[in-house]
């Protein structure tokens, strides 16, 4: 961006609204800092080609005195876009520190606090400062998760989330209070939303290009079916490259994700000893990500240091493709009216994921279970592999369906769930 004229998001009580910051810079020996507003207002936008349209036309606002204001209205569209890194959720800060302090938390706090110290200087918003100086935890968020350890840290930390739960909203209202979405004249709009329209066609254009050259590449048609798929979703583009997929796991205990891959043919799960590391949310799994770098079996993976990467610089997103959701709910009722009642494709990915996670922890229970002279495998075998020349298994299926309980039983005690990410 143009000598760190930078465009940023706020999530506020009206919405996500861009705009612009100035961070601080030094001029006549004094030092300056500002955002995109006048004397009394904040200009804001509900979305980045009103930023553009205005900042192509307007000639009165705070930022016409920066040295470089001069570039920024020459900058094409996509420059205006916030970044990932550039983006508060102001509104979210009660629900963010319900979660356990961790360095995800933390660093999240940490920057939207600082944005808001800025608005605080910049508009004379004395209320914010009032809120920010009622407990040191909010000074001491840089410091990251150490200056939250121990006792005193976590006395700290308490006092901060009170001052939160109680006096938040104080900072909401006074941003809330110097917000104004100004006019945008009608022609710089349009040709703003056109810029970018045509800015991420061009964009999507070069990714598919650019993943058909590599599935031209391979000699796999397994590989170029699951690239050509990826190449639509950059998410998904990412995963299928380093070769790790996330995965959705819906049992009895509840809707899971976590990570797994193959190597050498062999399944490697996110986890250890046997126990699979499993999350309520994509989220969530993220999170750990970034606190957890290490310490399970997915080291062993040399693409692992691309995931924890963006997982620590918050980059990191879960995307999953239709071959990885795992249903194992109500099997077991199905598997007991017999073939009829049974989703083959279903079970088939069921009986893959438990068969994997068995591999993987060094069991031979699913392939004792499965094995085509137990009657589970018997049915199992019928349903998945069908036979026209086979003589179709037959009711009660009792004794199939306590099989199938015992080794989905088995698979979800290997299911570590973590409960202390959001």
């Amino acid at each position: 961006m143009a000598a760190d004229i930078v465009p940023i998001e706020l999530s506020v009580t009206a919405g996500d609204l861009v705009t612009l910051w100035a961070p601080r810079w030094r001029e006549d020996t004094e030092e300056w800092e500002a955002f995109l507003g006048d004397d009394e207002n904040l200009f804001a936008f509900a979305d980045v080609a009103a930023l553009v349209g205005f900042v192509r036309t307007a000639r009165d606002h705070d930022l016409i005195d920066h040295p470089a204001w001069a570039l920024v209205p020459r900058l094409p569209a996509p420059d205006l876009r916030p970044t990932e890194s550039h983006r508060y959720d102001l509104v979210g800060v009660p629900e963010l520190v319900t979660r356990p302090p961790d360095t995800w938390v933390i660093g999240e706090l940490a920057d939207v606090v600082s944005i808001v110290r800025s608005l605080a200087e910049v508009c004379g918003l004395e209320v914010v400062h009032d809120v920010l100086d009622s407990t040191a935890g909010f000074s001491m968020l840089d410091g990251g998760t150490l200056a939250f350890g121990g006792r005193e840290g976590a006395r700290h930390w308490d006092a901060l989330c009170t001052v939160i739960a109680r006096r938040w909203d104080e900072v909401i209202d006074a941003v809330d209070g110097v917000l104004r979405v100004p006019d945008v004249d009608a022609a710089a709009l349009e040709a703003a939303a056109s810029e970018l329209s045509e800015a991420q066609s061009t964009l999507e254009a070069q990714s598919t290009i650019e993943a058909q050259s590599t599935l031209e590449e391979r000699s796999d048609p397994g590989e170029q079916e699951a690239d050509s798929v990826a190449a639509a979703d950059p998410v998904l583009a990412f995963w299928s490259e380093i070769g790790i997929d996330p995965i959705r796991i819906i049992s009895d205990l509840g809707e899971h994700y976590t990570l797994r891959c193959y190597l050498d043919d062999a399944p490697v799960f996110l986890g250890r000893d046997g126990r699979i590391d499993v999350f309520g949310s994509p989220r969530s799994l993220v999170r750990h990500l970034a606190d957890n770098p290490e310490g399970h079996d997915l080291d062993a993976v040399s693409t692992w240091p691309r995931v924890t990467n963006r997982a620590q610089s918050r980059e990191l997103e879960v995307a999953l493709d239709d071959g990885n959701s795992y249903v194992l709910s109500g099997l077991a009722d199905d598997l007991a009216g017999g073939p009829e009642t049974v989703d083959p494709g279903q079970l088939e990915l069921a009986v893959e994921l438990i068969a994997d996670a068995e591999r993987w922890a060094g069991s031979d229970a699913a392939d004792k279970a499965l094995a085509s002279s137990e009657p589970l495998g018997w049915l199992v075998s019928f349903l998945l592999r069908p036979d026209p020349t086979r003589l179709a298994p037959s009711a009660p299926f009792a004794a199939e369906v306590a099989a199938w309980r015992v080794l989905v039983g088995g698979f979800e005690d290997r299911l570590h769930v973590h409960r202390g990410y959001g």
